[in-house]
């Protein structure tokens, strides 16, 4: 009986136990948890941005003509000019951008223009050797030039009055005329129409040519300074003093202004230093400008002798005398060297190495330059002569009487040439023969400066802008 309650009882418990397992639930989900936002959709690549076209008309600025084969870049892109001057380059946006033109014999391009709503633009390159950068054309000072090709009869495109005397003639770049008068006051004007661009009044008194040289304009004044201007505007970059007048035209020569000064001293001014490179002390005053051949710095002095001087360090390599005093400069080419002499009144030649080859007396004043073509120098006389002679040996091929003192050098272009009197007049003769093919009613120093379009007549105070009637074929 007691084993029976016992089974009884466990029978019971198990029961129980059954019983509370089956009341407590048994969980299958996770716990909620934060929740994230769905990912985003990658975007869609943006499709290229389609480029447009541009045309960019390339111009020789002289001739007018097409310029071909030209390396033309428009910002980042780039293209060649065909056979009409036309570049087409396709650019990413129609903005201001920069465009550099690049063409063997042209000067380069640089310049940012507005392509908005401008799909076609036209551009003006030079070709340097139609400019007209210093006094005498070149840096022999040969006051002559080659490969323009401008000449009578003429007609009268424009002129101007530049405030003053001009005893030193013009130099032109990039259709622009530079411009110094009697006063210090330097001028720019435009070769097209002839309006001025700028003006700057330096004070004092100017008797030279200014020089260019890049982006500046290189000018030497009585009161002893060198100016260095922007081309573009006129100002004042930068000035140096030499303590003496100077008279000499600048010689630019590899970033180098050389010259020489009313003391006696010549210069080679380094304008990248802003510092003299050397000096040379002649002893005696200098009005003339320097020419250059092989390495070699000519000028004269007032004692009547010829310096060349080493255009590195300035080394005397030799001197040569004439009769009298140099006020002009000497014309270098060929290998000779041909000197005015002012109260001599002769013209000297001498090779580039030293030797003296021939002399010629007028019997008057030679204030004048020299100029030489072809195997001719040219040279006037305050007797009112003007002399072609034969630069071999000196003899005279023909003269030239005008009945006024002739105090500036003659300038040969395109086979003519041409000097001023003191009776203020131009002539024009044919440099071959001495025969006149025209005459200008305005003159006074030296006659000529231009470009490979038009040439300038200096009156005594005015610039006339002259064109070929006839364009030759």
């Amino acid at each position: 009986m007691r084993s029976a309650l016992v089974l009884f009882v466990f029978v019971l418990l198990a029961a129980g136990c059954s019983s509370n397992q089956q009341a407590a639930p048994t969980t299958t989900e996770a716990p909620p948890a934060s929740l994230k936002p769905p990912p985003k959709p990658k975007p869609k690549p943006a499709p290229p941005r389609k480029r447009s076209k541009v045309h960019v008309i390339v111009y020789d600025g002289d001739t007018g003509a097409a310029v071909r084969n030209a390396v033309v870049h428009v910002g980042r892109f780039g293209g060649r000019t065909d056979y009409h001057g036309v570049a087409k380059i396709r650019i990413a946006r129609h903005t201001r951008l920069q465009v550099k033109v690049v063409k063997r014999g042209y000067d380069g391009y640089k310049q940012r223009l507005q392509f908005r709503d401008r799909p076609k633009v036209g551009v003006r390159v030079y070709q340097a050797k139609l400019q007209w950068p210093l006094y005498g054309a070149n840096p022999g000072r040969t006051q002559s030039h080659p490969s323009i090709h401008v000449r009578p009869p003429f007609k009268e495109i424009w002129s101007t009055a530049v405030g003053g005397l001009m005893e030193f003639p013009a130099v032109v770049d990039a259709d622009v005329a530079f411009v110094a008068n009697y006063h210090a006051s330097v001028r720019a004007y435009s070769m097209r129409n002839g309006k001025r661009a700028w003006r700057r009044d330096l004070g004092g008194i100017m008797a030279s040519s200014p020089a260019i040289h890049g982006e500046d304009l290189v000018v030497h004044a009585m009161s002893g300074h060198v100016y260095v201007l922007d081309r573009h505007n006129g100002k004042v970059r930068w000035s140096y003093t030499t303590g003496a007048p100077i008279e000499s035209s600048p010689l630019v020569l590899n970033g180098v202004d050389y010259f020489g000064d009313w003391s006696g001293q010549v210069w080679a001014l380094d304008l990248r230093t802003h510092r003299p490179r050397w000096t040379y002390n002649s002893g005696t005053k200098i009005t003339s400008s320097a020419s250059y051949a092989g390495g070699t710095v000519f000028i004269g002095d007032y004692g009547g002798r010829l310096l060349a001087l080493s255009a590195a360090n300035g080394g005397l390599r030799w001197s040569g005398s004439v009769n009298g005093r140099v006020y002009g400069t000497p014309a270098t080419v060929g290998g000779r060297v041909f000197v005015p002499s002012s109260t001599g009144g002769s013209l000297t030649a001498f090779s580039t190495r030293g030797s003296r080859l021939w002399s010629l007396g007028t019997g008057s004043y030679v204030y004048a330059s020299p100029a030489v073509w072809n195997g001719r120098v040219y040279i006037g006389s305050y007797n009112g002569t003007l002399y072609c002679l034969s630069a071999a040996n000196g003899s005279v091929l023909w003269r030239f009487g005008t009945g006024g003192a002739i105090g500036g050098a003659p300038t040969v272009v395109d086979g003519v040439v041409y000097f001023a009197n003191r009776q203020h007049r131009i002539y024009a003769l044919n440099a071959r023969t001495g025969r006149q093919v025209t005459r200008w009613p305005d003159g006074a120093f030296v006659p000529v400066a231009g470009n490979g379009r038009l040439l300038l007549l200096h009156g005594f105070s005015r610039l006339y802008a002259m064109a070929p009637k006839r364009r030759a074929r």
